[in-house]
């Protein structure tokens, strides 16, 4: 009889996942599947720097969490983005 062993601790690299967005005085914040809570200013993107209170708090998760979507505005922002820090504006 031959036995194989296979090793468990094998690490894999996901990405980050949303569970909720909100929006409180002009900062985005999600909170990551692994628990973490990541928050941005609306204004280091360039649509989002000139939307309105109100049209800021119409955000909703899409693609599972991996992204972020303002329909009115016609905005998509990848989760894995804002977590790596790619932003449009310094």
């Amino acid at each position: 009889m031959h036995t194989i062993s296979v090793e468990k601790d094998v690490q894999m690299d996901v990405e980050p996942a949303a569970v909720q967005v909100w929006v409180k005085k002009r900062m985005i914040y999600i909170e990551l599947t692994d628990g973490r809570v990541v928050g941005f200013p609306a204004d280091r993107f360039k649509i989002l720097k000139n939307a309105s209170d109100e049209q800021l708090k119409d955000v909703k998760l899409r693609l599972n969490g991996f992204a972020l979507r303002w329909e009115k505005l016609d905005e998509d922002i990848t989760v894995p983005g804002v977590v790596a820090g790619n932003f449009q504006l310094p």
